[in-house]
């Protein structure tokens, strides 16, 4: 354990000293404000002389103001977080003949890449704390609501899910420090999956569900709509691949008390919609939470599945001294 917090210390240094780190920290805190600001002064002027609805405080993160909401702008841009913490976490030490002399000391190896994802884990959470509280003011300045305890409740779910979600990067982007030597490689792989995981997947899922349910042109309505739900179905299967999905229905059902289902579309009989209609109050936290357990399951699941490849792949490697 001393061991860990050794490594774990040094690398907390060495990224309060990184200055490419507080830079896209310092850029993506401004834009993360800026779009915060735009929502609340927006809010402030339709709400001027009206009551406040409930879980007003909320839609500072939800809302899309004339840009994109706050979560969809970490959904995108969180993950270069995690990348830049990790892309050059061990080939770094390499290059600079560091690691041996790392793995010479009395610690076990392990200790070596569990402290570098325990510092990158914790440099995450300070950055998205921080960015919550920075909102959170901004938000009781301008609307002038102050948060009730469900809605904290949220937030506290909606940072958990964050900070596992950009641990993700950070275990894939170690994970190719680890297997590339060469710190632009590792850089660009990284890079590479990042756009593939979360603005291709989209693509190929269409296509997936064209070639394997195609939509049928009928004028059998019911033969016309069973197409339309397996298209559908098989694209959201897909879709479920990507991290940024998983992130993107978790937080936005969690911040959201009036949405009941992470589906984008939910087909009902005249029955449900009659029911619908008459039960329209907003979901308690612990019925929100039993609907994104399965997603936050799996972000827990993805991120330590990605960090238990890069642990097995470090521990096998070679540590040489020249």
């Amino acid at each position: 354990m001393r061991g860990i917090f050794t490594i774990y210390q040094k690398e907390m240094e060495d990224h309060f000293s990184s200055t490419r780190f507080l830079l896209i920290t310092a850029l993506i805190v401004m834009v993360g404000v800026i779009i915060a600001s735009m929502v609340g002064m927006s809010m402030q002027e339709e709400l001027r002389g009206m009551a406040k609805p409930d879980f007003i405080f909320l839609l500072l993160f939800t809302s899309t103001g004339k840009l994109f909401s706050f979560i969809q702008f970490i959904g995108f841009f969180g993950p270069l977080i995690g990348i830049i913490l990790g892309f050059d976490a061990v080939n770094r030490e390499r290059t600079g003949r560091t690691l041996s002399k790392l793995a010479s000391q009395p610690i076990y190896r392990d200790a070596i890449i569990n402290g570098k994802f325990l510092a990158g884990m914790t440099m995450i959470a300070i950055v998205m704390v921080s960015l919550v509280l920075i909102i959170s003011g901004l938000g009781i300045r301008l609307i002038g609501v102050v948060p009730g305890a469900e809605e904290l409740g949220r937030l506290l779910i909606y940072l958990v899910l964050s900070i596992l979600y950009i641990s993700f990067w950070l275990g894939a982007a170690i994970l190719f420090s680890v297997v590339f030597r060469s710190t632009a490689t590792s850089a660009l792989a990284s890079l590479a999956v990042w756009i593939g995981l979360s603005f291709f997947i989209g693509l190929g899922g269409s296509l997936l569900a064209d070639a394997i349910a195609p939509m049928q042109q009928t004028a059998d309505m019911a033969q016309a709509q069973d197409s339309f739900v397996k298209n559908a179905e098989v694209q959201r299967a897909a879709s479920l691949l990507s991290p940024a999905t998983l992130y993107g229905d978790a937080t936005s059902t969690i911040l959201d008390p009036l949405r009941k289902t992470p589906r984008s579309f939910v087909l009902m009989g005249p029955m449900e919609r009659i029911s619908l209609s008459r039960f329209q109050n907003p979901l308690p936290l612990i019925q929100s939470v039993v609907i994104v357990a399965p997603f936050l399951i799996s972000l827990v699941a993805i991120t330590f599945a990605c960090f238990g490849i890069c642990y097995a792949v470090f521990m096998r490697q070679e540590i040489r001294s020249t």
